[in-house]
């Protein structure tokens, strides 16, 4: 199903609530900055992973 965006995902999906809330809160905050972009389920997994993936090149390339 698709939503308007990340605030209607977890509004109105208990188990995409209840993934959300189970991430860091520093995952969260940065989701809720791309919030627009989120639609899905599916979506918001990708946005986790492209994050988590960003953020460890990040960290192996020393530029964080």
């Amino acid at each position: 199903m698709r939503y308007r965006d990340l605030h209607d995902l977890i509004q109105n999906s208990y188990s995409s609530r209840a993934y959300f809330l189970s991430l860091p809160v520093q995952m969260q905050c940065a989701l809720h900055r791309l919030g627009g972009t989120v639609h899905s389920a599916a979506q918001l997994h990708r946005r986790v992973s492209a994050i988590q993936q960003t953020d460890h090149l990040l960290q192996i390339g020393h530029w964080k």
